[in-house]
């Protein structure tokens, strides 16, 4: 059986791959070309210093995980109009609002699941579209009342 930070991480990772058209994957590199439909990734983050509270004993979390969007798309000639990377990196992160809206306790794993709002940075690849990506914080809080379970 798992832990319930695991339980949870699992959780959280079978809502990215809910999200229609887009990849997944848990800490792994980002590649140089991004899937078509995007690419979401997430990254374990911290569980931070838990409050603790007695009889029973338990340890109360607020773990921070972070969820990378990425798109790569060719953005429209100067003066012109068209889906761009903005565009895609906006369809991905709707895509992925609705899906962690849809269960914001991760089938019981976390007694409470919010992000925050996404940062943005541009990535360039060499001889190929660039990358727009967003880097979302999720704060899973959940209690356990051993500090390693």
């Amino acid at each position: 059986m798992p832990s319930i930070r695991e339980a949870a991480l699992s959780a959280l990772l079978a809502r990215l791959a809910a999200v229609p058209d887009a990849m997944d994957g848990r800490e792994v590199a980002v590649p140089e070309r991004i899937p078509p439909g995007g690419l979401l990734i997430l990254r374990d983050g911290e569980p931070g210093v838990p409050e603790v509270t007695l009889s029973p004993l338990l340890h109360h979390y607020d773990h921070v995980a972070e969820i990378e969007v990425l798109v790569q798309a060719a953005d429209p000639p100067l003066g012109r109009t068209g889906p761009g990377r903005a565009r895609a990196l906006d369809e991905l992160l709707r895509a992925l609002a609705a899906s962690l809206a849809a269960d914001r306790t991760l089938g019981g794993t976390v007694d409470w699941m919010a992000w925050g709002a996404p940062e943005t940075e541009d990535i360039a690849v060499a001889g190929g579209a660039a990358i727009k990506a967003a880097r979302v914080p999720v704060t899973l809080t959940y209690s356990t009342p051993d500090l390693l379970t």
